[in-house]
């Protein structure tokens, strides 16, 4: 058997059932999955083949079953046999998984042996992917393999009755992990004595450094407005927002308006952040999500959270421990050298990680939910390739959001969120993450995919690591994540609209219309192009973009900045990238209309122009024209041009946020009909929406109305990231169909 069948109870659940019918035979880890030989009746092999697929273990994710009929060797009962290490490793690494109820209610029975013990876990759930080292997934290959087990312990690993058996992270207060609290003064203290002071702390508005599941927390009581203050100024973080943990769902309701999809995603055993709207009058610090309708709550995920949460009884900010956007911290001594600083305190402990993971990121649309960050809980689980791989492919992403993905025959694996590669220690995290991955599936990969751009580092890397190359253009891979998910390989028509990706051109595209399928693309349209003024500082700076697009629609700029005129000359003057990016557009009306000249955070200015926008009811923004005709060479072209003449001059007497509004309207409408034509010309019948500005729910909800409408199908991302999280699964797509 194939798929996430190791760590997951597997073996122990086929015991139990082949004990159960009276099979005889063995089952064993090895490096594909899992190895069954059964031998009785055959209405009983039947029966024991049909729960392997039907009723499986609750983690479990069942890829392949291939059976074979052997000559019968007369096994008397049935037993585990001790795990294989043999052949090359394609068995996928468990995710990390929240809590179990069961074990949650150990931890709080003043009775049982592991009350209060911060790390419970069994078979149902626990750490994996931080914690493996290789595979098969074994305690030896774990950061546990320092901790002896004592008798008890020992006793349910080997019970194959026992819910902890084989249970790789398995301890109790007398043999595993043990909490340790330091202060800035060198004071310390152990065990549920730190615990208590780290309580304390919280309590008293400290800013304190959690170890969990996949690197370190900072952590402070989220109600209070000068504790989340002081996070921010330490932080160097000025608005971007931060995410609240709770201990429950009731606790999540008195923050958040709630849908079906939300509280699913918050309690599925990944426990990702969900951005959810938050309640009038809802007891959170104002500077937990500033200017921002929406909060990111997630529950707690492991013994300790529990066990801090209770006894602070407030909703904790959890923001990963970083400066700036270095990566999260994970090791011990990241706190000492990164994060001295920036903290009263540390809870920390004795249990290694072995790769750093950022908490997960999902929005609940409607009643879906769309993955805007892929990481811990969700991460690496395994997606299928419409067209297998004949050879092992490693897809390296991006520059921005990085993820890398290998590939593993009919599957391509995708890492954890790794970040921003122009930040010195997010590229050795990066360079970590890819050895990491091959690592676990002793890859050594044929073929290399990368972006075109020839600035990124992931694209220097695939000239230096003398492997045959695919460059993969950066809105194809957009469009080939996009159809990976749905287990697609023709022809679609693809909306891909983001910040910025490197054209077969030379320019900088980012408001694209494709004919495309895994094997290549045509690019048929594209919103109107306009100068980039001062390259990468318009992005830091939207109210260059502002002038831009204000001197394209020909109108005069709002800008008191004595800068904006000399701009303007540069614009007029054609200096400067030309770029086509529909996110660089959201920028520029966010500017002009006064709202955000200058970011402090990436997207910020379109994130802030969007929540502004849903504060208006759909009904009652206007759809103002935007034209949509023929470039000089026949291409679709989307120009926005009339409809920013019409904001600025509606800007002095029509109320901002019904101009917002009005923007989205007009702009996806015009998307959508420009998706309409290339439809009908080339007969197809279903569209694709990718690109990170698709991560807005206003714009997708009103493009995927329009082509809804117009009776096309479409295709909207759920797993994978829409933004440059999935494109290193794009890529592994792409070459996986071509080479």
């Amino acid at each position: 058997m194939t798929g996430t069948v190791q760590g997951v109870g597997f073996r122990p659940f086929v015991f139990r059932h082949a004990t159960r019918l009276g099979l005889s035979g063995w089952v064993l880890n090895d490096g594909a999955g899992v190895l069954i030989e059964v031998e009785g009746a055959e209405s009983s092999i039947l029966e024991v083949s049909r729960l392997l697929v039907d009723a499986p273990p609750r983690l479990a994710r069942v890829g392949t079953i291939t059976d074979d009929v052997i000559p019968l060797e007369g096994d008397a009962g049935f037993t585990i046999v001790e795990s294989s290490a043999g052949g090359i490793p394609t068995a996928p690494v468990g995710i990390d998984t929240a809590t179990c109820d069961a074990c949650l209610a150990e931890v709080e029975d003043p009775g049982d042996r592991r009350y209060r013990h911060p790390f419970t876990n069994c078979t149902d759930c626990g750490p994996r992917y931080t914690i493996v080292e290789s595979v098969p997934y074994d305690r030896p290959a774990t950061t546990m393999a320092g901790f002896t087990m004592c008798g008890r312990c020992q006793g349910e690993y080997d019970d194959a009755g026992d819910r902890r058996f084989h249970a790789q992270p398995n301890a109790c207060p007398a043999c595993g992990p043990q909490l340790r609290w330091t202060t800035q003064d060198a004071a310390t203290s152990v065990g549920d004595d730190a615990l208590r002071a780290a309580i304390d702390a919280l309590r008293e508005g400290r800013v304190i450094a959690v170890k969990g599941i996949g690197g370190f927390h900072l952590a402070v009581d989220a109600t209070k407005d000068d504790a989340v203050a002081e996070l921010r100024r330490r932080k160097a973080r000025d608005d971007k927002p931060f995410a609240v943990m709770v201990r429950d769902l009731a606790a999540v309701r008195e923050l958040c308006e709630l849908t079906t999809a939300a509280e699913d995603a918050l309690s599925s055993p990944g426990r990702p952040v969900v951005l959810a709207p938050r309640r009038p009058g809802a007891a959170l610090a104002a500077g937990v999500a500033p200017g921002l309708p929406e909060v990111g709550v997630l529950l707690a995920y492991s013994p300790l959270h529990h066990l801090l949460l209770d006894g602070v009884a407030r909703p904790l900010v959890m923001t990963s421990a970083n400066v700036s956007d270095d990566p999260i911290a994970y090791e011990d001594d990241d706190v000492a050298t990164r994060l001295g600083g920036l903290v009263d305190g540390v809870l920390g402990h004795d249990r290694p990680i072995h790769i750093r993971c950022d908490d997960s990121v999902v929005r609940a649309v409607g009643e879906r939910t769309q993955v805007l960050r892929r990481s811990r809980g969700l991460a690496p689980a395994p997606l299928p390739l419409a067209v297998p791989a004949r050879h092992p492919i490693l897809g390296l992403g991006a520059e921005l959001k990085s993820t890398v993905a290998v590939t593993l025959g009919s599957e391509v694996v995708a890492s954890h969120h790794i970040g921003d590669l122009e930040h010195l220690a997010t590229y050795r995290s990066y360079l970590q993450a890819i050895d990491h991955l091959c690592g676990l599936y002793a890859i050594r990969p044929a073929v290399v995919a990368h972006d075109l751009h020839p600035e990124y580092l992931s694209s220097k890397l695939a000239a230096d690591l003398e492997l045959p190359t695919v460059g993969v253009q950066h809105h194809h891979a957009h469009l080939a994540s996009c159809l990976t998910e749905y287990g697609r390989s023709d022809p679609v028509i693809g909306l891909v609209f983001d910040g910025l990706g490197y054209g077969t051109d030379g320019s900088l595209w980012g408001g694209e219309v494709f004919v495309a399928d895994l094997r290549g693309f045509e690019r048929v349209g594209h919103l109107a192009p306009v100068t980039m003024p001062g390259g990468v500082r318009a992005i830091r700076e939207p109210w260059r973009m502002g002038v831009a697009w204000a001197h394209r629609a020909g109108a005069d700029h709002p800008f008191d900045d004595p800068r904006a005129d000399a701009v303007g000359d540069l614009v007029r003057r054609g200096h400067g990238p030309v770029t086509t990016s529909m996110g660089r557009l959201f920028d520029a009306v966010s500017a002009l209309l006064g709202m955000r000249p200058v970011v402090t955070y990436e997207a910020q200015a379109a994130i802030e122009l969007e929540a502004l926008a849903r504060t208006v009811p759909r009904g009652e923004a206007v759809a103002y024209p935007v034209d949509v005709d023929r470039d000089e060479r026949g291409m679709i072209r989307i120009d926005p041009s009339t409809l920013v003449a019409t904001l600025m001059r509606e800007r002095q007497r029509t109320p901002r946020a019904v101009l917002a509004a009005s923007f989205h309207e007009s702009i996806g409408r015009a998307a959508a009909h420009a998706a309409v034509m290339a439809a009908r010309e080339r007969g197809l019948r279903t569209v694709a929406l990718s690109g990170g500005v698709f991560q807005n729910p206003r714009l997708s909800e009103i493009v995927e109305e329009a082509l809804g409408a117009a009776g096309l199908e479409v295709l909207v991302h759920r797993i994978v990231p829409p933004n440059d999280g999935g494109i290193s699964i794009g890529q592994c797509a792409v070459a996986a169909a071509t080479t």
